[in-house]
């Protein structure tokens, strides 16, 4: 159970299959998901999270016997109902960062990221190193599927974060990794962003393998830079496809 970094504590403390549902509680409290979803199979989700399709499912009933999830014999697994209660991304709650705006989000990422990622790559071990490679092969697949790629996306991020040694300025950096996610979803169903993510991706992996703490925050700068600008064009009302 300890193999899963973004779920190792909460693994610890209380059964995988509630991990999983606050898992995938927290995806619709961010945007992630939302009303309608199709939820990746439970094989996708398995290796995304990287736990046992059991816990998986487990995890889903959960949320359905509170009414969040719809499973329908024969058809994916959907999201019914958005209200999910109080559910906390790092140390906020979710959506809460979106209250800034987005310049500031942007300076604080670039702040704090380039301390927490620049420490990871000092950190960052062979197990962990191999949870990122897995989540590079999941998001590979998923060059069509938006949803499922920015599920996996979020693992990945955060893997990263809970690699370095203060716990708060990872936490805080999944806060600010949050951030109008609604954005985010549609600058990822454009033409070639998923492709271009998962090139940044692959950059920030070769970076960390060298424990090179320089390559690793400048890699992760470029990556965070396409998202500023990406989110800002949006924001704005920019409906042109992307380059």
């Amino acid at each position: 159970m300890a193999q899963l970094p973004i779920l190792g504590e909460a693994i610890v403390k209380r059964p995988i299959t509630n991990a999983i549902a606050d898992k995938i509680a927290g995806l619709i409290a961010s945007g992630i998901l939302q009303v309608g979803d199709a939820l990746p199979s439970e094989r996708e989700l398995s290796v995304t999270l990287n736990v046992s399709r059991d816990a998986v499912r487990g995890g889903i009933r959960i949320l359905a016997a509170q009414g969040i999830l719809e499973i329908s014999q024969g058809a994916r697994t959907r999201v019914a109902r958005a209200d999910v209660g109080s559910v906390t991304v790092g140390f906020a709650t979710a959506r809460a960062i979106d209250a800034y705006d987005l310049d500031a989000v942007h300076a604080a990422r670039l702040l704090v990221e380039r301390q927490v990622v620049s420490d990871a790559a000092g950190r960052i071990d062979a197990r962990r190193i191999a949870v990122l490679e897995s989540l590079l092969a999941a998001q590979k697949a998923a060059l069509d599927d938006p949803v499922r790629f920015l599920i996996s996306d979020r693992e990945f991020h955060v893997a990263i974060y809970q690699a370095s040694s203060n716990r708060l300025l990872a936490d805080f950096s999944t806060d600010l990794y949050a951030y109008m996610m609604e954005y985010r979803r549609e600058a990822v169903a454009r033409p070639g962003a998923i492709a271009t993510s998962y090139a940044d991706h692959v950059a920030i992996v070769d970076a960390l393998k060298a424990h090179d703490g320089e390559a690793s925050a400048a890699a992760f700068a470029v990556h965070t830079g396409r998202i500023y600008a990406t989110t800002h064009l949006l924001m704005q009302g920019d409906t042109a496809p992307a380059d």
